[in-house]
């Protein structure tokens, strides 16, 4: 818990840092690479790697093709357990809504469906435009 409660980490920690300490992102390359190519806002304005986030900053990126809105409760600079990071902020982003997919994909290798499989991948390809 000490590594939480850092005094260096009060006045501010660099937005990788943060991403990474508190496992938004599996390393603080990725998390330097998604700030270079604009894929983070802080506070509504561009973030470079180097940017300070402070507690009640909110944060949003998109990561892993998922919108991501936080607010920053803790700043911190190291990475913890996955409990304690949880703790560090709050996630305002919205519900992810799953696709509908087809129900049977062909399988490699199979060869050509025969016609009730060619039917019944139709049926499903109606309803999913439906």
């Amino acid at each position: 818990m000490e590594r939480v409660n850092d005094p260096r980490a009060t006045d501010g920690t660099r937005i990788d840092r943060w991403l990474c300490a508190v496992r938004l992102v599996k390393t603080r390359l990725l998390a330097t690479r998604l700030c270079e190519g604009g894929h983070v806002l802080v506070n509504g304005s561009s973030a470079k790697p180097s940017t300070k986030v402070r507690a009640g900053d909110r944060m949003e990126a998109l990561i892993a093709d998922r919108k991501r809105v936080i607010e920053v409760v803790r700043p911190i600079e190291s990475r913890v357990g996955a409990l304690v990071a949880a703790t560090c902020y709050v996630d305002l982003s919205p519900p992810v809504v799953p696709e509908a997919g087809p129900g049977i994909m062909p399988m490699r290798g199979e060869g050509r469906p025969n016609k009730r499989l060619r039917r019944e991948l139709e049926r499903l390809r109606q309803a999913a435009d439906a």
